[in-house]
This record gives structure tokens, C-alpha cells and sequence, in this order.
């Protein structure tokens, strides 16, 4: 489990010390000609400019890593930190309010005549939130809202995946099937708890769980719905006699396990 931790700790603070050079690359690239005459008569600051990376050279490699990272300590901000590099859509004018990060890897500026209506460096505030945003995970490792089990959980989860998956590769439907279901009533049972819904049952199935959170509120009908379906497959794996799972259903039961457990908390 510390080990666990440790490997989440040291990816974070990699990214975040990435960051900080991303945004210094960024500003020298908007600012170069100030950055420049500043740096002639300081020289750490002009050694840190030549150590500087290329901008679009390694942004999307660490908003890959970054989101992924969010999306896994703290899902509630996924979507802001998407929003920043992502054009809007739809949007007919380009101004210093639509303008994204995603504007900012393809040179964008926008004029009229000799006027300039939004220049590159409407993007820094961008991933300056890009960037507050995953420093607030690192709170997160400090507080006690953190629930270190579920991220350990989380992990086991997409062990069992990848083990069902190689199991359907074999062959083995059933039995990918039933692993699959197991992951699925275990991930529910957990956003069960984490939204204070309780159940008498000793033994709820995915169908009890499923219907306990429509009720509460925490699903609404198509994901309500999703579940049910793989709740069927579940059981035709488990308990149906009268016909063999197809590989089809088995991957969609696998694939939409998956999708739950990376959505739903």
C-alpha cells in the first residue's frame, strides 16, 4: 500500500516540477525580446532560458500524464482542467475568453487589419489553472478525505481487467465474465459508502446496489440502465445453462466494468 502511495507521490511531483518549466517556456515564448534584455544582465536567468523546453514539444505528453493522474486522486476537477486546453465549442469568434491551450500548440493569434484581438498569451492563465489544479492533488495526499484504500482498490481493479481480458483472449468466458461481475459489485458496494447508502441485504447483488443509487439519486436513468445490461451478462455468465455467453457480450461487460470504475465514484 506505501509502496502504492509512493508511486503516485513521486509521479505527481515530477509532473508538477514539469509544469513549473512549462510555464516558464511558455512565458519566454510570448515575452521572448523582454526575456532576452533581461537576461543579459542576469545570468542564471539566461542559463534557465537555454535549459528551457520547447513548449509544444512536451505539453501533451504531460497533460496526458497529468490528466490521467487527476482523473485517478481527484475526479471532481477532470473536466476544469480539460476545459483549458480544449477549444469550446461551438465558438464562432476567437476573443481573450474562448481562447485555449489547444489555440495556443497551433500558433494562434487572431487580428483585424492592424490590430491584434488576442495574441498566444491568452493561454498562460490557462495552464496556470492547469497547473493549480494539479497541485491541489498533492493536498489531497495530506488530507484526511484521501482514502488511500480506494486508490490501492482502483489498482487491483484494472489487475482483474486485465486478467479477464486475457482470459477472453483463451477462451475462458465464464470465467472472465464472473471476474468481471466481482469487480463491478465490489466498485458499486464501494460508491455505496462513499455516498452514505446503505443496504439490510447481507449479500447485495449489482442489481440491489444499481437500484439503491438510482433511488438515492447518485445514477440517473442511462447509466442505471448500462449497469442493468451488465448486470445481465454478469449472470448469464454465473448462472445460465441454456446458452454460452458470446465473446462479444463478455467484452462488453469487461469494457463497460471498466468504464464504471474510472466514472463512477
Amino acid at each position: 500500500m506505501n509502496n502504492n502511495l509512493e508511486k503516485y507521490k513521486k509521479d505527481l511531483e515530477k509532473l508538477i516540477a514539469q509544469g513549473k518549466k512549462l510555464h516558464m517556456a511558455m512565458q519566454y515564448e510570448c515575452y521572448p525580446d523582454e526575456s532576452d534584455e533581461a537576461a543579459k544582465t542576469d545570468e542564471k536567468l539566461a542559463k534557465t532560458i537555454k535549459s528551457l523546453p520547447k513548449f509544444n514539444n512536451e505539453y501533451q505528453a504531460w497533460y496526458s500524464e497529468a490528466k490521467v493522474l487527476i482523473k485517478q486522486l481527484l475526479p471532481d476537477r477532470l473536466d476544469d482542467f480539460t476545459r483549458h486546453y480544449e477549444k469550446p465549442k461551438p465558438r464562432k469568434d476567437i476573443d481573450y475568453e474562448n481562447y485555449r491551450i489547444e489555440d495556443y500548440l497551433q500558433g494562434l493569434n487572431v487580428t483585424r487589419g492592424s490590430r491584434t484581438i488576442v495574441n498566444i498569451d491568452a493561454a498562460i492563465p490557462h495552464f496556470r489553472q492547469q497547473q493549480a489544479i494539479l497541485n491541489a492533488v498533492s493536498v489531497r495526499f495530506e488530507s484526511t478525505l484521501f482514502d488511500i484504500k480506494q486508490l490501492v482498490q482502483a489498482d487491483l481493479f484494472d489487475s482483474e481487467l486485465d486478467t479477464a481480458r486475457e482470459l477472453i483472449k483463451h477462451g475462458f468466458l465464464r470465467g472472465a465474465g464472473a471476474i468481471s461481475g466481482v469487480v463491478l459489485e465490489k466498485h458499486l458496494a464501494q460508491v455505496a459508502v462513499n455516498h452514505n447508502v446503505k443496504t439490510r441485504k447481507k449479500s447485495p447483488t449489482i442489481n440491489d446496489f444499481n437500484e439503491l443509487l438510482k433511488n438515492e439519486g447518485v445514477l440517473d436513468v442511462p447509466p442505471w440502465r448500462q449497469i442493468q445490461r451488465l448486470g445481465d451478462i454478469r449472470n448469464l455468465c454465473d448462472h445460465n445453462k441454456d446458452r454460452e455467453p458470446t465473446k462479444e457480450e463478455v467484452e462488453e461487460l469487461v469494457d463497460g466494468v471498466e468504464k464504471f470504475t474510472k466514472t463512477l465514484f
